[in-house]
């Protein structure tokens, strides 16, 4: 769309390997907005973690292969130069990672770390880059950030180590801000507070966010659109209302079923998905979701299904079930979604 402040098209990423093939990102499209928080959620293998790297150029090696089109100010950051990524990487697009003990460097001192980010895009001083690492530090709730500043990560909590790294993230107020796993070994707590801190960011410096996750809780809770992805594949897309109140996919209904609800029985289990994800390796013909779906029909092997529209308000699903079979198989299955207690 024009008013997009970066577009992936039909991105696909494959890796050579000694085992074959990998097809970890298979045509994945979406949009983002500036302000806007789209969500990518999925399971473990799922291709989320791959996509963000791959829009940062992380993924870049002489086994990787590409297609499609990610557009960002006019330049396609596939078909980017180093000097180019660069430029971008750190001062308009920036990422979190997931774990903020192996992405913060052990022998160096955590101001040093975001000072050096803005050196690396800006012609200030050693002086004026440590004060804004110490504000930034501020901004980011952690206490006595004059002392902080020349603290080691080991010296740091986990709650303080991601908020370090959400600093150093934001240190050149970029422009887009890719969140990978950002609460993972995080308690409960701690989760809220790296949440809220990140949408009172996010709202201050007009950023746009992409959260990768698989805690659908906090999709609920931050998130303006989701991108529903699974072995490689984008297999829903659409507003948080429309994921979480009318889910289109048989997967998505597994997802948002396994989600405690308010009103359930402590005493029951909670339902879960039935088999594991398939390898990116050897994905099964037609639909990768079929050999775990119990709704799975005679010609969801014969080719993967096409995205089909929803609704004329950006809401898309690819499965073979038509409307009336979900509607049939959904009002069997119970109520699914934020109306089952989720929100």
């Amino acid at each position: 769309m024009s008013d997009a402040l970066l577009s992936v098209e039909d991105l696909r990423v494959r890796f050579r390997t000694e085992d074959g093939v990998v097809r970890a990102v298979d045509g994945v499209s979406f949009d983002l907005r500036a302000g806007e928080v789209l969500a990518i959620v999925g399971e473990s293998g799922s291709g989320k973690s791959v996509t963000a790297q791959t829009i940062m150029g992380l993924t870049r090696s002489p086994n990787a292969e590409f297609e499609g089109r990610i557009a960002y100010g006019g330049i396609d950051l596939l078909s980017a130069s180093d000097d180019e990524l660069r430029d971008i990487r750190g001062e308009e697009i920036s990422m979190i990672f997931q774990d903020p003990m192996t992405s913060l460097h052990p022998v160096y001192r955590v101001g040093w770390q975001i000072a050096e980010i803005v050196q690396a895009h800006h012609r200030v001083s050693r002086a004026e880059a440590r004060e804004r690492a110490i504000e930034m530090l501020r901004q980011v709730g952690i206490p006595q950030p004059e002392r902080r500043v020349d603290n080691y990560p080991h010296e740091f909590s986990g709650g303080m180590r991601q908020r370090a790294m959400i600093a150093m993230a934001l240190a050149n107020s970029p422009r887009i801000l890719i969140a990978d796993e950002p609460t993972t070994a995080l308690d409960v707590t701690i989760q809220a507070q790296i949440m809220q801190l990140l949408a009172r960011l996010k709202d201050e410096l007009d950023s746009a966010v992409i959260l990768i996750t698989h805690d659908l809780g906090i999709v609920a809770e931050v998130a303006d659109r989701v991108l529903v992805m699974y072995a490689g594949m984008p297999v829903e897309v659409g507003s948080t209302d429309q994921v979480f109140y009318d889910p289109q996919h048989p997967y998505t209904w597994g997802l948002l079923g396994s989600i405690a609800r308010v009103d359930q029985d402590l005493t029951e289990r909670l339902p879960s998905i039935a088999g594991s994800p398939p390898s990116m390796l050897a994905r099964p013909e037609g639909c990768p979701f079929r050999p775990r779906c119990p709704h799975e029909l005679a010609h969801c092997l014969e080719l993967p299904p096409l995205e089909r529209r929803v609704d004329d308000q950006g809401h898309s699903d690819r499965c073979w079930l038509t409307p009336e079979q979900k509607r049939e198989r959904r009002m069997v299955e119970g109520r699914i979604g934020l109306e089952a207690g989720v929100a």
